[in-house]
């Protein structure tokens, strides 16, 4: 402490208080932007959905059979929206349907079974056939497929390495091409893309599931440079731990919610950032939000702190899925 004191007591005096001032600023930027994030999380309201489109006005969502989309589905439908449902089981379908039709009267729903991991442009045309004439006002862009469990990526399998990349990238890309000239031509609607921090932060032992997150993290931002004169809406829709299936997470806790619970908080922010350090994202949960603010503004999310904390987490996670295996395969 001694040593530092000498060392700025033999600092010009203009320049201690240019470097004063330049700290000052940099807190100030920090204070600001925590406000900022507090405001969208705990205060301000985001876009109404309505913006988007009257009652009867279409939605469409893919990954709609389970989790987050099956949520999205049910909780646009409750917004008066008919819903297009796509997914892969077609029987998951008729039951989702078949609930949000008994439940909101008045709302109708169409399903299309896809398997995106074919990557087949007979489903993308089926698709755009069963679209053509509807008003559809919203796309979300949920379908995803992650690692069956944490794994290097030189244990990757070429069949899951290729089926993430195509599901995740291509499938978002080619259902979007099918979709966006329609949300173009009504002006007003609106592209959710679901991204993940995982997409923010580099997530050894999750690699290409990582890789594919930020290529449409990108994607997205790009997008909605490029569709924002026309009317489109595009944000990119951050989350953490969700008790899903894709998770395999069971039980809700501080940083972990349910699926119902985060997309109620996604349509109540829309339009909103939950953290800044990328435009046109959403990091909705607050829990979710303030860790990566947090991170973003400490050790940074690419640092190489974090990728090994990370690595560490995930091969953790990995362990103890080869163990329960293990058990289980005894037990047969």
């Amino acid at each position: 402490m001694e040593r530092i004191a000498q060392f700025w007591d033999a600092v010009p005096q203009g320049a201690q208080w240019a470097l004063a001032g330049l700290g000052a600023l940099l807190v100030a930027k920090k204070a600001l932007g925590f406000l900022q994030m507090a405001l969208n999380i705990f205060i301000l309201s985001g876009t109404n959905l309505r913006k988007y489109g009257s009652k009867g006005t279409w939605a469409v969502v893919t990954g709609a059979s389970d989790g987050i989309g099956k949520e999205f589905a049910i909780q646009i439908a409750s917004k008066g929206f008919n819903v297009v449902l796509v997914s892969r089981t077609q029987s998951k379908l008729d039951v989702l349907a078949a609930e949000i039709e008994q439940k909101y009267s008045g709302v109708q729903t169409k399903t299309l079974n896809m398997d995106y991991t074919k990557d087949d442009d007979k489903d993308y045309e089926r698709l755009a056939q069963l679209l053509n004439g509807l008003d559809v006002g919203i796309l979300i862009n949920n379908v995803g497929q992650s690692h069956s469990i944490p794994v290097s990526f030189l244990q990757t399998s070429n069949e899951e390495l290729q089926n993430i990349i195509t599901v995740n990238c291509l499938g978002t890309l080619k259902t979007t091409k099918v979709v966006a000239p329609l949300l173009a031509q009504r002006k007003k609607s609106l592209i959710l893309t679901m991204g993940s921090m995982a997409g923010v932060m580099p997530t050894p032992y999750l690699a290409t599931y990582s890789g594919s997150k930020a290529f449409l993290q990108h994607w997205s931002n790009a997008l909605a440079t490029e569709l924002k004169p026309q009317g489109v809406d595009v944000q990119l829709i951050v989350s953490y731990m969700v008790t899903t299936a894709m998770s395999k997470v069971r039980r809700t806790s501080l940083m972990c919610t349910s699926p119902k619970a985060f997309v109620r908080a996604a349509l109540s922010k829309l339009g909103l950032d939950g953290a800044q350090a990328f435009p046109n994202t959403l990091t909705p949960w607050w829990s979710h939000a303030v860790f990566q603010w947090v991170v973003e503004n400490t050790l940074g999310v690419t640092s190489r702190a974090v990728a090994q904390k990370n690595l560490d987490m995930h091969a953790d996670i990995r362990n103890r899925a080869l163990r329960k295996a293990a058990r289980e395969a005894k037990k047969n």
